[in-house]
């Protein structure tokens, strides 16, 4: 296998860009439901590892976790939980906090005024409605301050292991760069894969897909020339570039080498 530097000797076979029958139109619904069932299956081979890259023990956790992470990276919002969860460890301890120090506290999150509305708010609601502990379905959930479809299915998905598809902004990048949905409405998304995988790969799915948007399928320079998934995206060398040892200089992550290896290089 090539080092981190020297992609490889080998160079992978590439679709021509523009070719794919989804991006002239020509693909059945029968064919993109196929396809996409396909991208799962080869994203779970690239990604058996992945997860929800936030850090919890328990519901409360993972709910007060999510908040955090809007318009912030799981690595800061990980360096700030533990704190945070050691200060206020039930939804009580958050419905009583004071809003200064709670401000203080995730300020690094950055919206904090905004988020310690919704954290309290919602803690409060749990307490008030719920005895305490979160509730384990969507309507409750999004009944929540400061809670969305997105925020729900993380919880329900990762903390309860009922299966949703969270629709963060690396999913809907890449199914749109897919045309496995052309909408940029998040709850249109949402219903659109719904459609297109099974139920039961929902959380998987959304894992794998974020894990592959964070690790090659970039916002603004995508991998294409070294993507295991060249073949089945309509979108390839739309906005990176498809020369392969250019594009292989593109993956850092610390699974570089065998990405790379599925994508085709040796």
């Amino acid at each position: 296998m090539p080092d981190s530097q020297s992609p490889s000797t080998k160079r992978p076979s590439l679709p021509r860009p523009g070719s794919h029958r989804a991006f002239k139109g020509e693909e059945t619904p029968l064919g993109t439901t196929r396809r996409a069932r396909k991208i799962n299956r080869m994203l779970a081979e690239a990604y058996p590892d992945a997860h929800a890259e936030l850090d919890f023990s328990n519901p409360l956790e993972l709910l007060i976790a999510t908040v955090l992470s809007a318009q912030c990276t799981d690595v800061r919002v990980n360096i700030v939980t533990p704190g945070l969860f050691g200060r206020y460890p039930d939804a009580q301890a958050y419905a009583e906090a004071d809003r200064e120090e709670l401000e203080q506290i995730i300020r690094p999150t950055g919206f904090y005024r905004s988020k310690a509305n919704s954290i309290l708010g919602l803690a409060r609601a749990i307490v008030d409605k719920y005895d305490g502990q979160v509730p384990n379905n969507l309507k409750d959930l999004v009944a929540l301050p400061g809670v969305g479809r997105k925020t729900a299915n993380v919880v329900l998905g990762n903390a309860f292991d009922i299966p949703g598809i969270t629709v963060d902004t690396h999913l809907g990048r890449l199914v749109r760069r897919w045309r496995l949905t052309d909408s940029e409405d998040p709850v249109q998304v949402e219903r659109d894969l719904m459609d297109l995988i099974e139920r039961k790969e929902w959380t998987e799915f959304s894992h794998r897909a974020i894990f592959h948007g964070r690790r090659v399928c970039h916002s603004r320079k995508p991998a294409c020339g070294a993507c295991l998934l060249a073949r089945q995206c309509p979108s390839f060398g739309q906005a990176g570039p498809i020369d392969p040892e250019e594009a292989a200089q593109l993956i850092k992550s610390n699974d570089r080498e065998r990405l790379l290896k599925l994508a085709g290089f040796s």
